[in-house]
């Protein structure tokens, strides 16, 4: 999700993928959001319409509950992000970004360009550049043009400050399978 500003410029505020959905405003009772999607790689998404989702957050209190959960750990993640971006270098930023995206990655490369990140971050290309490339010398990541790898995945983690975990774990607690949910995230 990215927030566009007046001049152009934007910056990533929050991730979803298959564990969550698009439109969050729609569940808390409005019909617009200001906020972008941006889909940043291939996979498969369902359509609904705001009004059948309405309905059917009425009748079914499961689904409601699950949404409402979801927007949650989103608020967490949305929030978790601003304090981030004002407080940790670029480097655990980018780690923590990269494990998010490999959360909801299919395997362990993913495209992925210097440009993108730069925009996800709120920072300059060569900022990414310099980052990752301090990721890559300690064998935690390998970037080829427009594809990064993740190879140390516990490395990564350590690289990353303490907002990945705390996301992570918000992200466990409320979509759990003991909470009637079956997202299931990387371990």
């Amino acid at each position: 999700m990215i927030a566009t500003l007046e001049n152009g410029d934007g910056a990533e505020v929050g991730v979803i993928g298959y564990e969550g959905v698009v439109g969050l405003p729609v569940i808390l009772g409005d019909d617009r959001d200001d906020l972008e999607a941006m889909v940043q790689y291939s996979g498969t998404a369902l359509s609904i319409s705001a009004g059948a989702l309405r309905d059917v957050m009425t009748t079914d209190g499961a689904l409601r509950t699950l949404l409402l959960r979801f927007a949650l750990v989103h608020h967490g993640q949305v929030a978790r992000t601003a304090a981030c971006n004002g407080h940790h270098h670029t480097e655990q930023r980018l780690a923590r970004w990269l494990l998010i995206a490999h959360d909801r990655s299919q395997g362990d490369e993913f495209p992925m360009t210097h440009e993108l990140l730069a925009m996800m971050l709120g920072v300059r290309r060569a900022g990414v550049t310099v980052s990752a490339g301090m990721l890559q010398r300690a064998g935690l990541i390998e970037y080829q043009r427009g594809r990064i790898t993740i190879t140390d995945r516990p490395g990564l983690e350590n690289a990353s400050c303490e907002c990945y975990g705390v996301v992570r774990r918000a992200s466990d607690r409320f979509l759990s399978a003991d909470n009637g949910s079956t997202v299931e995230y990387r371990r």
